[in-house]
């Protein structure tokens, strides 16, 4: 009977990630009862250090890709966007409102403001919020700049004074993104998402009342009028995003368009810090995009979550996360060989990251043990009864044989090597097989950078260390910006860079050999391009996610290895202006394109819809 797949979840939550896990059938962890690396998921709300990262093994996931707070700290946002804004034009990055951070820009903040009471007149609406802060706290809205009063590091943007109302009430969209991979980028949207009401009516002339101007679920469900009938809104805070695509049929409202503009928000703001991700093929990303709709139906970006919130507060929280959580799942493509763990490693034969850059003709010098690793393994074998010296022996004695070859090939001996714990039986009869490759200082560098202290094995062998994993690595690189949920919880640094392969191939990095999570999953829509050398491509869609990059192949192209964003930006740019493109000049651009890809088929859903078609469908003449 094969092995239950183990869940691991810090801090004892979220509590529907534990139900859903164990109505499938997985069993939680539990340290008194399991070895140290004896899980298949890691679930926390706060960052990963740079060690857990460091030390995955290739049946473990974790819900988190490094250095992924360009994008969800408030302040790291704006500058990441303003960026992206002067690089490719304003006209693309135009769906998030002019941010100013304080205390560094008030001077120019300043100038802005006096410039529109000049050009406007005092109705001109701001709004305030701390950089490090979520669930509404501390957030005002201001028109008078006597009323901007802070105490910490804020942001101030435009507010956005003419939102699309429902019975007249505000509300905003909670749009959950899945990123797969950042090398190459895979992205998925989910069909179910949340739309989050103000549970007072929108009034501008009181800008104080919270309950009327946010939408945050954690501030308005203890408004005076939650649990009221508010309309067509009804009872409580919250919609289903099918209940909004019910609204949206009624009132006429061309959805398409609306769906890929959010589409595209997406991707142009994961594009700002995608190619500065380090690779970790292990990890997945939940993210909370916030977006609000005007009264023109444009669409635009508040700000993107980290760890977004997982409670269960109304039957719209439960049809949703529950969901939303179970095609998760099924999207990292658990197999039967990741419930066997570390059997199936020894099985399969996979090999942690290993670092080359050329090849050397020298016979490698056997691993050198320290005194506690070969303490450790003889205590295992001798029923705890230490028998240390004979084989420290045995071991220091071939590093003397090869000391003056050692210097010979000093150029090939960058780091000092570390292997799992082995008997020198194991070591000679394997010795033959080792392969012979160098590394080069240079080569390192350029991935984790001049503040990191790198160790690192250059070879790994399946017939070694029947104990513990195939290689030891040590990547410990600081980085003192935090994440909002770093900040709140645990005060951990993110990690900087990752020990799993790299989209750089050109280096002379070569892929772990891991489970190709990407290969398949439960309930997938798969699709390959013989085109790409018989690459398996993401599946369209598992459960509700939807996949939304690549779209076509040439972003499937322009992601493989060094991501293109120009290519990228070009091609969204040429996909949402087809939305309104009469059909037969859409018949010859689809041509023309499929000739510049020599041909190769690869297509997408539309997200959002109820029924999502393939691109290809939404674009052939009628």
């Amino acid at each position: 009977m094969a092995a239950s797949l183990v869940f691991r979840l810090h801090d004892r939550g979220p509590e529907v990630v534990r139900e859903v896990l164990l109505e499938r059938g997985w069993e939680e962890y539990d340290q008194k009862e399991r070895e140290e690396e004896d899980w298949n998921l890691y679930w926390r709300g706060s960052a990963f250090r740079n060690s857990e990262y460091h030390n995955l093994l290739p049946w473990q996931r974790l819900n988190h890709h490094p250095k992924t707070i360009g994008i969800t700290r408030k302040d790291c946002l704006a500058r990441n966007l303003r960026r992206m804004r002067a690089t490719f034009g304003s006209a693309l990055y135009d769906f998030s409102p002019t941010a100013f951070i304080l205390p560094n820009h008030y001077t120019r903040f300043l100038s802005e403001y006096n410039n529109l009471r000049v050009t406007r007149g005092p109705s001109v609406y701001w709004i305030c919020k701390p950089v490090d802060l979520s669930r509404g706290r501390g957030i005002f809205i201001f028109e008078d700049i006597k009323d901007l009063v802070y105490d910490c590091s804020v942001i101030v943007q435009h507010y956005i004074s003419k939102p699309l109302l429902i019975s007249g009430y505000k509300f905003d969209l909670r749009i959950y993104v899945c990123v797969k991979s950042f090398h190459p980028l895979t992205v998925y949207i989910h069909q179910e998402g949340l739309v989050r009401f103000a549970t007072e009516k929108y009034n501008l002339s009181s800008l104080r009342n919270l309950y009327a101007h946010l939408t945050n679920t954690s501030i308005n469900k203890f408004g005076p009028f939650y649990k009221a009938a508010k309309g067509r809104v009804g009872q409580g805070c919250k919609w289903t995003m099918s209940k909004f695509r019910h609204f949206l049929h009624s009132q006429d409202i061309n959805e398409l368009l609306l769906w890929q503009r959010i589409n595209n928000i997406v991707t142009l703001t994961l594009l700002a810090i995608a190619p500065s991700v380090p690779s970790c093929p292990n990890c997945v990303e939940l993210f909370g995009f916030d977006i609000l709709v005007d009264v023109t139906l444009k669409p635009w970006l508040l700000e993107v979550n980290y760890s977004p919130a997982l409670t269960l507060d109304c039957q719209a929280d439960i049809t949703v996360k529950r969901g939303l959580i179970s095609d998760l799942i099924d999207l990292m493509n658990y197999t039967l060989s990741d419930s066997m763990r570390e059997r199936a490693c020894w099985r399969h034969g996979y090999k942690r990251l290993c670092f080359r850059a050329k090849r050397s003709s020298h016979v490698p010098t056997p691993p050198v043990l320290s005194k506690f690793e070969v303490t450790k393994i003889q205590k295992r074998r001798s029923g705890g009864q230490s028998q240390t010296l004979p084989l420290i022996k045995t071991l220091r004695q071939p590093e003397k044989m090869n000391q003056r070859q050692s210097r010979q090939h000093a150029s090939g001996a960058d780091y000092q090597r570390r292997l799992p714990p082995v008997d020198s039986n194991q070591i000679y009869a394997t010795r033959g097989r080792l392969a012979n490759e160098t590394h080069r200082d240079k080569t390192l560098n350029l991935i984790f950078g001049p503040c990191s202290r790198t160790v690192v094995n250059r070879r790994t062998c399946p017939a070694l260390a029947p104990h513990r994993s195939l290689c030891v690595s040590e990547v410990t690189s600081h980085d003192d910006a935090e994440t909002e949920a770093e900040t709140e919880r645990s005060g951990e640094a993110d990690a900087s860079c990752s020990i799993r392969d790299t989209p750089h191939r050109e280096l002379g990095f070569r892929r772990s050999k891991l489970p190709n999570i990407d290969s398949g999953s439960h309930g997938a829509v798969m699709e390959r391009t013989p085109g790409l050398s018989g690459q398996h491509n993401p599946p369209l869609r598992v459960g509700d996610f939807i996949r939304t990059f690549p779209f076509n192949a040439t972003t499937l192209r322009a992601s493989r290895h060094e991501l293109d964003v120009k290519v990228v930006i070009k091609e969204l740019h040429k996909l949402t202006a087809q939305l309104a493109t009469p059909g037969e000049r859409l018949r010859r651009e689809e041509e023309e394109v499929k000739k510049e890809t020599d041909g190769e088929d690869f297509d997408a859903l539309l997200w959002g819809p109820k029924d999502p078609p393939l691109l290809s469908q939404c674009f052939k003449p009628t």
